[in-house]
């Protein structure tokens, strides 16, 4: 079985529409990366959302972006530094589809005023789809027909074996 490396990815960004989607795409090649492939769209989709509603509402738009994997869970922690920005009001709607999509959501405050939004998402390490067994192809290969009726006679014989006997039919 494999085991799970822990990972952690740290990225600082200042967002704007069109960063939205850049860093959609990064944290899905770092979560393909990590072999969590099943966890992208939830992840990324959660990370957007907080993006979009900082986007929208925050005045500083300096963000970090934070993935923890420790084996079992996924965690993505969004931090903005708008102190102005409140979650209860300004994020709700977005904080409504963050805990519908995650096992688990929160936000805290830090020490300077502002605010990290945090979800997580579970998943075993190397999960992967079963393989399906194909049905082998047929051979091209030429093959001995086998004779349908072999003589009783040349099965009687006590120095007779199966192979004798087949050949004495052909």
């Amino acid at each position: 079985m494999k085991t799970a490396v822990p990972c952690y990815y740290h990225l600082d960004v200042e967002v704007s529409p069109e960063r939205v989607g850049q860093v959609r795409r990064i944290l899905a090649a770092h979560l393909r990366f990590w072999d969590l492939e099943n966890l992208v769209e939830p992840v990324c989709g959660g990370a957007e959302l907080l993006l979009t509603a900082i986007d929208e509402h925050a005045t500083d738009k300096n963000t970090s972006i934070e993935m923890w994997w420790n084996g079992q869970h996924l965690i993505t922690a969004i931090g903005d530094n708008d102190r102005e920005l409140r979650p209860d009001q300004d994020l709700r709607g977005c904080l409504e589809q963050i805990a519908a999509i995650s096992d688990g959501w929160g936000c805290c405050a830090t020490d300077t005023g502002s605010k990290v939004i945090w979800f997580s998402q579970r998943a075993r390490a190397g999960e992967r789809v079963p393989l399906v067994p194909t049905a082998p192809a047929p051979s091209l290969r030429e093959v001995l027909q086998v004779p349908r009726e072999v003589p009783a006679a040349a099965l009687a014989g006590p120095a007779s074996t199966p192979d004798r006997a087949l050949e004495e039919a052909r």
